[in-house]
């Protein structure tokens, strides 16, 4: 008779083979999947071509619209939260650390948001200008 660590352990290394064959096979999915989507779905000939959730799909897989800009935004909101809310941690500590905290924590979080947000808006921009120029390059001709 087997013992039941042992059993066990031959439970837990069946699983961990079949947890390797999954991942193995999830890989090569993922590959194969991810080039169909490409060429078949992404296609610059399908631009424009859906509507409504199919058409948000296609954006969003195409990266034709940016969620990064309300990310950050609600990323600041929650991280100026946090610095607000904690430096009142450190008024029986420290009046100084205190103050310290609440204006040069939440000024120096604004300014890397702001940065990060300035970013995204070059991006944009560049992009717009872009398309502009593709436009007025095509009526020319």
């Amino acid at each position: 008779m087997y013992s039941s660590s042992y059993s066990r352990s031959l439970l837990s290394s069946s699983d961990a083979v079949n947890s390797s064959i999954w991942l193995i096979v999830s890989i090569i999915l993922a590959v194969v999947g991810g080039i169909l989507i490409y060429f078949l779905f992404l296609s610059k000939k399908n631009e424009g071509k859906f509507k409504g959730f199919v058409g948000w799909l296609y954006d969003f897989l195409s990266f034709k619209k940016m969620f990064m800009e309300a990310l950050l935004k609600i990323t600041y909101l929650i991280v100026a939260l946090y610095i607000t809310l904690s430096s009142f941690a450190l008024i029986g500590v420290n009046f100084w650390a205190f103050l310290g905290t609440l204006i040069i924590g939440n000024v120096v979080a604004r300014l890397i948001y702001e940065f990060s947000l300035l970013l995204l808006v070059i991006c944009r921009n560049t992009t717009e200008i872009n398309k502009k120029l593709s436009k007025k390059d095509k009526e020319d001709k």
